[in-house]
């Protein structure tokens, strides 16, 4: 069965929004609030109205049988059991919410997140300053100055999407990719920031190094961050004997 639902909302409420509900095999659909030419620019009223949609499902508001939600930047995907739920059951208890929901439901907690600048960790700090033709000094500083959110989660155990990166530091990413970067690197690029969990090839640039711990024994809970949180990047000097 093929179908899409298409909804607009034009109203003064807060939470008007247009989305549309899209199936995703026969146990999962995909709720977008942006239209295709739109996905590319990321609007953070979207995002927290993904972000409302999700508590509104994490609360048990949803339909019996929801599995599983996995928010991204302008969508979410909801996953459910087909010997208990439909699709069309999604989709209308989503036209039912989406109108409704709000915004502010989003009450985002602070995380505070410990970062050394130090070039022996910040391997690409220099080659940033000259990209942006800024100081290191400056492009550190921008850094502590941005307003970070969580957005997503993706390619990697713990990889937490940071928006909220100062766009004078809206560097692409680098040409071709470098292997083995540590993990606790704080990398950005396209306009995001990323703090990595385990050592993996990238194209972003290390203007950082956290010793923060990201993941936690918590099988329930395995990430310390959530998508909706705030952070903050708190500087600390490098300690000589920690990792790298």
């Amino acid at each position: 069965m093929a179908w899409v639902v298409d909804v607009v909302k034009a109203t003064a409420a807060p939470s008007a929004a247009r989305w549309r509900t899209v199936p995703l095999g026969d146990s999962a659909v995909l709720v977008e609030f942006a239209e295709p030419q739109e996905r590319a620019t990321f609007s953070k009223k979207r995002h927290r109205l993904v972000r409302a949609l999700d508590l509104a499902l994490a609360s048990g508001a949803g339909p019996v049988g929801i599995i599983e939600v996995q928010p991204a930047l302008v969508n979410l995907a909801i996953h459910f059991d087909p010997l208990v739920c439909d699709q069309l059951a999604v989709a209308a208890w989503v036209e039912r919410t989406a109108s409704v929901v709000s915004d502010s439901l989003v009450r985002p907690r602070l995380q505070r997140i410990e970062v050394s600048y130090d070039r022996s960790v910040a391997t690409d700090l220099d080659s940033v300053s000259e990209e942006l033709s800024m100081l290191a000094g400056e492009v550190i500083d921008a850094h502590q100055r941005g307003d970070y959110e969580v957005l997503m989660y993706g390619f990697a155990p713990g990889y937490a999407y940071l928006g909220g990166l100062p766009q004078r530091l809206g560097i692409p990413r680098k040409p071709s990719v470098v292997r083995d970067v540590p993990a606790g690197s704080v990398i950005i690029a396209g306009g995001q920031c990323l703090v990595t969990t385990i050592a993996m090839p990238t194209g972003w640039w290390v203007i950082g190094h956290s010793e923060t711990p990201l993941l936690s024994d918590d099988p329930d809970a395995p990430f310390v961050l959530a998508v909706g949180d705030r952070v903050e990047f708190v500087p600390v000097e490098r300690d000589p004997g920690a990792r790298s």
